[in-house]
């Protein structure tokens, strides 16, 4: 008999998938299976519905529009869709980009190809504490600076830092500010409507949902290139 036991403290990089969560998805792999864009018969129909409802539940959470949400397949593609999305888009907003220095890979990994397209890229620090210091950002900005990212939380040490300032400073200067919020959402209470974000990154596995589903919140009037060219689904942005 194998008496081993072990003990996961790695929820912060994915949780298991919760049974209330499993129970409500399982129907719609056999029986509710149909195409929700195909909504020309009963199957779609209902798949259609449910997707809808599901929009208006992530919605919920964030305190945002249903149609301010886009599903996407992880927070990887929504950082992806978020920051080359809305740059491609607004090519005219500037070439200057300002970051913190301790995001996820799916935002520090477009960095690169974004500086061979003529982008600059100018990095944050944060203190001993993890924290991002507002006025630091605040120093960074130029005229032509074009977008602003700073993580809502740490996955590592779990600091959430202050979006509010940081994304006032932004409204004030007309940039765009982007969070990736994989690590918050579900954590700690987000209401878009008081905070002053304009993409956020929502992630189900880091929330007891299912791995493969991942959530872009869009503010209404902001436009973004579409990443992954197919059919109309998601609003046509994906």
């Amino acid at each position: 008999m194998n008496t081993e036991r072990s003990i996961y403290f790695d929820h912060q990089s994915t949780t298991p998938v919760d049974k209330r969560v499993l129970d409500h998805m399982l129907p719609y792999f056999s029986e509710s299976y149909g195409n929700p864009s195909s909504f020309i018969h009963k199957q779609g129909v209902v798949a259609g519905e449910a997707l809808d409802k599901a929009r208006e539940q992530v919605a919920a959470l964030i305190k945002s529009k249903s149609d301010e949400i886009i599903f996407t397949s992880s927070a990887t593609e929504s950082n992806n869709l978020a920051v080359k999305g809305y740059l491609q888009a607004n090519a005219d907003k500037g070439r200057h980009i300002v970051a913190s220095a301790i995001e996820h890979y799916s935002i520090l990994n477009q960095f690169p190809a974004l500086r061979e397209s003529g982008y600059e890229i100018i990095f944050v620090a944060c203190d001993n504490y993890g924290m991002v210091d507002p006025e630091a950002v605040k120093k960074a900005l130029r005229d032509d600076t074009a977008m602003i990212i700073v993580q809502t939380a740490s996955s590592e040490i779990g600091t959430i830092q202050n979006i509010a300032d940081i994304g006032k400073l932004a409204g004030e200067r007309g940039i765009f500010f982007h969070s990736d919020a994989a690590i918050a959402g579900g954590n700690v209470p987000i209401d878009v409507g008081a905070l002053p974000v304009d993409s956020l990154t929502l992630s189900a596995h880091n929330m007891y949902g299912p791995k493969g589903v991942g959530a872009l919140y869009l503010r209404s009037g902001h436009r973004l290139k579409c990443q992954l060219d197919g059919g109309m689904q998601e609003f046509g942005l994906r």
